[in-house]
């Protein structure tokens, strides 16, 4: 993948890394093994989190990777931490490897300090390398285990494609997932094509299009959330610690679930087409983290998912070829006049339609989605990037820089004054 203009994503190879993901249905003992393995993944990575941060704070040293690794096979011959023998070994040496990851992230000023992993909230995955698991004939069999996992396939993988790396997990509704990462040469650029459109987001409209098409907002959350109220609670009702209140938990885990799949595949086919359907795909740079903390509109706002829609055209722009340019998030897209490119003062949320002064009328999303058009040349022009911006040339916004003459030598300050 490469970058042009820092703004601009692109392909350059063919062949692209893809995860599969399926649900399969485990036996009783399969179910058991994976279990133990989900708690001896989750023992070992916490107990080098707390052996790392020990040694840094007491000593100022940096363990690395190699250190927790011999750590592991001195954990395994003490009688306390016996049992960590009697699952695969290949999960628990990945642990290491993702708490590695972690650090060099926090290191490097990526993410915050690697936390805890916790029975109740974190979520139970363990990942599997070629050795540790066997794929032939489309059966897949993990090790420690005597036969293949029921795997519901919903599609194919890419003829030829062979797992390098399996990743079992299980989320809070109980569902069993496993996800086969693989080569899928099938992902290549398509063709050009002479289209660019600019996109507004929204939350009446989730998407408004430059051509004036707008994309309601299927409002997955607010259709259930009678019946999510409902569940919430029964679980409140429920003692704690009781049979019957992990059965409601389950089914408000369920729904939970049910909103976000139903979320996914909406995102999934919107931004597939808009990918494919344009060459240049232009959007503007919303801060969600801060939209959500307006306790009025919130709810809405993560019930669109905006970031999961960036993150989705990000990705498959590099895959087929197609630019992805953000316009910044201070461009008054809204409040520019498409016609005579004056700024109104101000524009209240409940305006929908408004009138220039040059007599313009102008539906509020559309105009803003052809103003995002228009400013995607200069944004990719002046290098504002696809992700957060986080520092710009002389502090500001490409949006918000002034002209500031270059400075002149002492000489020709004196000749020409």
């Amino acid at each position: 993948m490469s970058v042009a203009g820092s703004s601009v994503w692109a392909v350059s190879a063919v062949h692209v890394k893809r995860a599969f993901r399926f649900r399969f249905y485990p036996t009783d003992a399969q179910a058991a093994e994976l279990l133990r393995t989900f708690g001896c993944v989750r023992l070992v990575y916490n107990r080098a989190l707390a052996a790392r941060s020990e040694a840094w704070t007491a000593h100022g040293e940096r363990l690395g990777y190699g250190a927790t690794s011999a750590m592991l096979t001195a954990w395994k011959r003490t009688e306390e931490l016996s049992f960590l023998t009697e699952v695969s070994s290949v999960p628990l040496q990945q642990a290491l490897r993702h708490l590695q990851s972690a650090f060099t992230n926090f290191w490097q000023r990526r993410a915050n300090h690697p936390r805890f992993k916790s029975k109740k909230r974190s979520r139970d995955s363990a990942e599997y390398t070629r050795s540790a698991f066997r794929y032939r004939d489309g059966r897949l069999t993990l090790a420690k285990m005597a036969g293949p996992l029921d795997i519901a396939w919903s599609r194919p993988l890419p003829e030829g494609a062979a797992p390098s790396t399996v990743t079992v997990s299980r989320d809070a509704a109980d569902r069993w997932f496993v996800s086969m990462l693989c080569d899928d040469p099938s992902v290549r650029p398509l063709p050009a094509v002479d289209t660019a459109v600019g996109l507004d987001l929204g939350v009446t409209s989730l998407v408004t299009l430059s051509t004036g098409e707008k994309i309601p907002n299927p409002g997955h959350e607010r259709g259930a959330r009678k019946r999510l109220a409902r569940a919430q609670r029964a679980l409140a009702r429920k003692a704690q610690g009781s049979a019957n209140r992990e059965k409601a938990r389950r089914k408000v885990a369920r729904i939970h679930a049910q909103i976000a799949d139903r979320r996914r595949d909406h995102l999934h086919k919107l931004t597939t087409r808009l990918v494919r359907e344009n060459q240049t795909v232009v959007i503007e740079d919303l801060t969600v983290r801060s939209l959500l903390r307006n306790r009025k509109l919130s709810r809405a706002v993560a019930d669109c998912a905006w970031s999961e829609l960036r993150a989705m055209l990000v990705y498959k722009c590099a895959w087929y070829g197609r630019e992805l340019i953000t316009v910044d998030r201070w461009f008054p897209s809204s409040r520019l006049c498409g016609g005579c490119e004056t700024v109104r003062a101000s524009l209240p949320l409940n305006v929908r339609d408004w009138t220039c002064d040059c007599g313009a009328v102008h539906d509020r999303d559309v105009n803003a989605a052809r103003n995002i058009l228009a400013a995607g040349p200069a944004a990719a022009a002046c290098g504002d990037g696809v992700g957060p911006q986080r520092s710009t040339p002389g502090g500001q916004s490409s949006m918000k820089q002034e002209v500031v003459p270059p400075p002149r030598s002492r000489a020709a300050a004196r000749s020409r004054d």
